[in-house]
């Protein structure tokens, strides 16, 4: 009985923890134009927003730790965490 209890608890907070899973990015939009690029994260698009000549953070919601971002330069996998710099519209991994 007490296995099961500890198995069904440990099972519970697994679930809990991927609900409240995100990545965060620290960014430096060099330009002096705002960005908003598609995300794919977990098979899910969203969209963000870089602002234009500013240093700060997104977050970005779904169940995984890291995801994928599309730029006028390509596709870039960014992990949780990551520090970013965009120039040109392009986005380069610190």
């Amino acid at each position: 009985m007490k296995r099961a209890i500890l198995f069904l608890s440990l099972v519970t907070l697994f679930f809990i923890h991927r609900a409240f899973a995100a990545v965060t990015i620290r960014y430096y939009n060099k330009d002096s134009k705002s960005y908003t690029m598609k995300v794919s994260m977990d098979g899910n698009s969203k969209e963000v927003k870089f602002d234009a000549s500013k240093t700060s953070s997104v977050t970005i919601q779904g169940s995984g730790s890291k995801c994928v971002i599309e730029t006028d330069c390509g596709k870039v996998e960014i992990k949780d965490g990551a520090n970013i710099e965009i120039k040109d519209g392009c986005i380069k991994v610190n």
